[in-house]
């Protein structure tokens, strides 16, 4: 019997957790960051944003081949790029994506895309996951959480100072909060900063010609089921199955659940007697230049869900009127994105902004649809209708979990392979 036990012990597996230490002369080192004091000192970037925590961390999926990312805290945020790619060039990309989440979101959510994006881009761009907004903190209103976006890439920005370029990718809430951000970090250029005459002043003039975003070139603006007409109205918010009295419930109640962020929503807001945020976010403002910002981007493109995207619905998510929207018999799979099912590059004629056929249900919405057309979007609409996956929809279309949402995987790889450097 002692015996037995005694070749139990010698035997037994150890499960303990062994500490993990930083390593010596890591990529931190040898592009000349070092590990930052907890210490907040006065007039700082540190008082502002709080202590930045170095940490090194690999991130491995089944198609990753032992690639090595690195990743940094900032502001409870987190920047993720390509270790190898930025050791040999001595330096970190120059192009920022900057990823934001949705209602009661978290920069977790954004974790599969973003590992993603690195990968096939590895010496192209780093990527910032933005966790100023998150959990409860998404009921505080579009404009708070938007200016709390806006100063949180100011600090990146200052942190990374080699980047150049910019782009932001956004899933549902996340795409109006992004929009109210760059209205804030909206930067116009004039012709005298390029007094030159030299073919290459010349070409960065007709680059920037129409603003920067935090000092950055602004390159791609994208959303996924974002509800970009708010979700007041009709089958805006579909899981109330279009049911009148359920939707102005809805619109009266909502505030008391989701707090201003309710009232933004669904147009109920009327602050000082103005109009709803919403609305005013479609043109420019005394202040804030939202539509100004909006353009300056290349591109600006719009991935929304077809279907059984309870949360979200098509109209809003894809920024149509009803009668716009794509018939059925026009939506075919592509084989190298199954659930990419239509794609409106934005090249065609735009008759957005001719008048309507009859007058419209809603008049804001109306006035919402006109402003944003003013800047042409790409639109590309997703279905998940022959998917296990199809109920969890607005999750699937962003990746929010691989586990659970792995069928939207396509979905952000024709969002990556489309992607303007």
């Amino acid at each position: 019997m002692l015996a037995a036990d005694a070749m139990l012990r010698s035997s037994r597996l150890d499960f303990r957790v062994p500490r993990i230490r930083r390593p010596r002369g890591g990529l931190g080192e040898r592009l000349g960051l070092r590990r930052r004091s907890t210490r907040q000192e006065p007039g700082t970037v540190g008082e502002k944003a709080g202590s930045l925590r170095w940490m090194t961390s690999c991130f491995m999926d089944p198609a990753s081949k032992g690639k090595k990312m690195e990743a940094e805290s900032v502001r409870g945020g987190e920047d993720l790029w390509d270790a190898e790619s930025a050791a040999q060039q001595g330096r970190f990309p120059e192009h920022l994506v900057v990823m934001v989440n949705g209602l009661v979101g978290s920069a977790e959510d954004w974790k599969f895309a973003a590992e993603q994006l690195v990968k096939k881009l590895p010496d192209k761009v780093i990527v910032h996951r933005s966790e100023c907004n998150s959990s409860r903190l998404t009921f505080d209103g579009v404009d708070l959480m938007g200016d709390r976006l806006a100063e949180e890439v100011r600090t990146v920005v200052k942190l990374r100072g080699g980047v150049r370029k910019i782009s932001f990718v956004a899933h549902s809430l996340g795409g109006l909060v992004a929009r109210y951000a760059i209205g804030r970090l909206y930067e116009p250029v004039t012709s005298v900063e390029f007094s030159c005459g030299t073919a290459e002043e010349s070409k960065a003039k007709d680059i920037c010609m129409l603003g920067r975003i935090a000092g950055l070139e602004p390159m791609n603006f994208i959303t996924f089921a974002s509800p970009h007409l708010g979700s007041r109205g009709h089958r805006q918010l579909p899981f109330l199955c279009g049911l009148p009295f359920l939707e102005q419930r809805a619109s009266e109640t909502a505030h008391f659940i989701v707090g201003r962020t309710g009232k933004h929503l669904f147009l109920t807001d009327k602050d000082d007697g103005k109009l709803p945020l919403l609305v005013r976010m479609v043109g420019d403002c005394d202040d804030i230049k939202f539509r100004s910002a909006l353009r300056c981007f290349k591109r600006r493109v719009a991935y929304a869900n077809a279907n059984f995207d309870h949360m979200v619905g098509w109209r809003t998510s894809s920024i149509r009127r009803q009668r716009e929207l794509p018939k059925h018999h026009l939506l075919v799979g592509d084989k190298n994105y199954p659930h990419i099912v239509y794609v409106d590059k934005g090249d065609k004629i735009n008759t957005h902004n001719e008048m309507p056929i009859e007058a419209p249900k809603d008049e804001l919405e109306e006035e919402m649809i006109r402003g944003l057309a003013q800047v042409p979007w790409e639109r590309v609409d997703v279905s998940f209708q022959k998917s296990r996956q199809r109920y969890v929809a607005h999750n699937t279309i962003q990746v929010k979990s691989y586990w659970l949402n792995s069928d939207g995987a396509d979905v952000i790889f024709h969002m990556i392979d489309n992607f303007l450097i």
